[in-house]
């Protein structure tokens, strides 16, 4: 289900998107600039299985794309309606300057 009222139902391409698929997509946090992974269902509570599979992800597009340790944060601040995720840097909140280990083409 989609709701035509949700910032993250409408998946703009404002910022750089590393991954997608038919359950979720990551891209970098307009606030925060740290990669965030984003259900495709507008709802709050994935199953734990489809939470494992994005944040496993999530993971991987770290580790494919960036330099740093992650913690999971999937304390839904700004938007407590649709289930999302960000990978912060271990010690720290916000990713501005954060190293690239490659370049992703930027919103389009």
């Amino acid at each position: 289900m989609i709701s035509n009222d949700c910032d993250l139902c409408e998946a703009a391409r404002i910022t750089s998107w590393f991954y997608e698929d038919e359950v979720c997509w990551i891209a970098e946090c307009e606030m925060c600039s740290v990669p965030m992974v984003v259900w495709r269902e507008h709802d709050a509570s994935p199953p734990d299985a489809v939470k494992q599979y994005m944040h496993q992800q999530l993971g991987l597009v770290v580790t494919t794309h960036f330099d740093f340790v992650h913690y999971v944060d999937d304390n839904m601040r700004s938007i407590p309606h649709h289930y999302h995720a960000h990978a912060r840097p271990r010690g720290g909140f916000f990713g501005h300057g954060l190293k690239r280990q490659t370049r992703v083409d930027s919103a389009s």
